[in-house]
């Protein structure tokens, strides 16, 4: 029996948006790779605080990358960043002090380079570990990592439901802080992407939005 087509699903979206959890669940659905590139950034932070660089020290960040190899390690259904060999714990990429600056070391175009072609090569990964696919979710998703993505869906909710859903997650961060500091990158994700708000639907109902152009694709093959 033939081999469903290899799909790239693009999932952009503000903070707390709802992308980590349908991604997770839509991964599962279709035997999907998920890349949480959010995750990716904040182990960057993480490992850029432990050398003691600040966002402000550009020299600094350019040295660290250059000394830090990214390679993959999956997990399950997930395709997790680790650096040097090393993966960080989840908990020290989701402390107060990375969420405090992650947005600020994302805003930085070398580090944003640094990753462009790692993010990419999830593909490749998914691939290799005999996947139907990658389900990615972020920033920059479908406008720069993966333009020609067989789908690209932005999510957006209401800023007050996005601060109480972060809130739940135990993270402190300002949503529209991080709205005004990704700026023109979430204005761009939004060109040529369905829209779906999320503000009053439940984590299924999302789902079965973005699983409906998937499903209608893979029977008309």
């Amino acid at each position: 029996m033939d081999r469903p087509p290899f799909l790239i699903v693009a999932i952009d979206g503000g903070a707390a948006s709802g992308k980590s959890s349908s991604s997770r669940t839509l991964s599962a659905r279709f035997n999907l790779l998920h890349a949480d590139t959010g995750s990716y950034y904040r182990a960057l932070t993480a490992e850029l605080l432990r050398r003691a660089v600040t966002p402000s020290d550009l020299t600094g960040v350019k040295a660290a990358l250059g000394a830090v190899t990214l390679t993959t390690r999956v997990t399950g259904r997930n395709a997790e960043i680790e650096l040097s060999g090393h993966t960080i714990p989840d908990a020290e990429i989701r402390s107060p002090e990375v969420t405090a600056n992650v947005a600020l070391f994302a805003a930085i175009p070398e580090l944003r380079t640094a990753l462009l072609d790692y993010q990419r090569g999830q593909a490749d990964t998914a691939r290799q570990h005999g996947f139907d696919g990658l389900v990615m979710e972020g920033r920059d998703i479908g406008s720069k990592i993966f333009p020609d993505a067989d789908f690209r869906f932005f999510l957006f909710a209401d800023p007050v439901e996005r601060a109480r859903r972060r809130e739940q997650q135990g993270l402190q961060d300002q949503v529209a802080r991080r709205d005004t500091l990704d700026g023109q990158r979430l204005h761009e994700s939004l060109q040529g992407a369905v829209m779906i708000d999320s503000t009053h639907l439940t984590l299924a109902q999302v789902v079965d939005l973005l699983a409906a152009p998937i499903v209608a694709r893979l029977t008309a093959v």
